[in-house]
């Protein structure tokens, strides 16, 4: 017998009801923000997230599936969605017009990781992307909309990390000055050859005994240009106007290499190590990276399996199944085809309707009508059908009450009102 691939779920029902209810309760407030809905494929050529990502993270050195398909070509499984989403924008020519172009999506993602709890090597993230425009503004509003989406889904208990990783004018001094502390530090192997591919990687090492040396290690924020320190300065002032609060994390350092400036992560103190439920920023340099125009951007990716497990941990009640309005038993195959009309008729109204199919007795039916959930079950027999009439009975008093079948949709439409 087969089962799910390692580090993979399935999603059930009635669990699958609260994943549905958090994913739209995340994106909830983007689209009332003025953003889109876009799909991309869930692969991508490969040296889309080489280049865009980064060949030095481990997203892409060590994470990805690749494969090569029947024509040879190099194809990944996405790792994440803001390369994909900006090269859509590109090749359709989308920032051509209205800037911003604001954009949402939601989907899986692909990482080949440990499995934990927490962490899947299969995850479904939503996603929003605001390209085109370099106003601090509009990365205050990404984040409001986080936060907001957040609460949304029912959570409280979560906290805003914040800071600026600086842009093309500042960090590549700031960078030598990590590397040239870096290097006095006592570190492995692996570690050293990252100082010189990727140095503010180290910074987001989580080893003890690295973070120990690092105490003293310069700061990104210390080391700002003019502009991209008033840019962060807007950012804050804007968030404090919008009633959201953060914490500087000047030591914060995403897993992606084409973070700018604002730089975030939301984290959630009742999920342990796996604390991130959330995080993006500015990525002002990808649409170049990536053989376009110089667009800048900012976005985020919010985890929806991290949600649900965010809310478990504060307690959140569970989100219940849709609720079966009006359960169907029929007695026989000509109350079966006539019951399964009223069904159809009442689904068209806007009501939950079931029926007991397979030819089930009454006693087997009446059980999985109460096991629906249904406020009325609707019984049609031969006498019934003989003196037109069905049984509507009430499952939560027990009073049943003969009704003409002509006017049995609009009756029960007028009990469920």
């Amino acid at each position: 017998m087969f089962t799910a691939p390692k580090g993979t779920y399935d999603l059930l029902p009635p669990h699958s009801e609260e994943f549905l209810a958090v994913r739209a309760a995340l994106v909830a407030p983007a689209r009332l923000a003025g953003y889109g809905y876009i799909e991309t494929p869930i692969f991508e050529d490969t040296a889309l997230f080489a280049r865009g990502v980064g060949e030095s993270t481990d997203v892409v050195s060590k994470e990805m599936y690749t494969f090569d398909d029947k024509g040879g070509r190099s194809l990944s499984l996405r790792p994440e969605g803001t390369a994909g989403v900006m090269r859509a924008v590109l090749e359709h020519h989308l920032y051509a017009g209205p800037l911003p172009v604001k954009l949402w999506a939601a989907g899986p993602s692909f990482r080949y990781e440990r499995p934990q709890a927490g962490r899947f090597r299969h995850f479904t993230q939503v996603d929003i992307e605001a390209i085109g425009l370099d106003d601090p503004t509009l990365d205050a509003e990404v984040l409001a909309l986080a936060d907001d989406g957040f609460r949304a889904a029912g959570l409280t208990g979560f906290r805003l990390l914040l800071t600026s990783l600086g842009d093309a004018a500042c960090r590549p001094a700031y960078r030598k000055l990590l590397q040239e502390y870096l290097r006095d530090v006592d570190l492995d192997e692996d570690t050293r050859r990252r100082v010189e591919l990727n140095p503010l990687r180290v910074l987001d090492d989580k080893r003890a005994q690295v973070q120990e040396q690092l105490a003293e290690a310069p700061l990104m924020v210390d080391h700002l240009c003019a502009d991209c320190a008033a840019h962060y300065d807007v950012v804050r002032e804007r968030l404090a106007g919008l009633g959201v609060r953060w914490a500087e994390a000047p030591r914060l350092v995403r897993g992606l290499d084409y973070y700018t400036r604002t730089t975030f992560e939301f984290v959630h103190d009742g999920l342990g190590a796996q604390s991130a439920i959330g995080g993006g920023g500015r990525y002002d340099g990808l649409s170049a990276l990536l053989g376009g125009p110089d667009l800048p951007g900012v976005g985020w990716a919010l985890g929806v399996d991290r949600v649900l497990l965010a809310r478990r941990a504060e307690g959140v009640p569970a989100v219940e199944s849709t609720r079966c309005a009006v359960f169907a038993v029929p007695l026989g195959e000509v109350a079966t085809a006539r019951l399964s009309a009223v069904v159809g008729a009442l689904r068209r109204a806007g009501l939950a309707a079931d029926m007991a199919y397979g030819g089930r007795g009454l006693k087997g039916a009446m059980k999985s009508a109460d096991r629906s959930g249904a406020a009325y079950a609707v019984v049609l027999g031969e006498r019934d059908l003989a003196a037109g009439v069905a049984q509507v009975k009430d499952l939560r008093t027990g009073e049943q009450q003969a009704v003409d079948l002509d006017s049995l949709v609009t009756t029960l439409q007028e009990k469920l009102q």
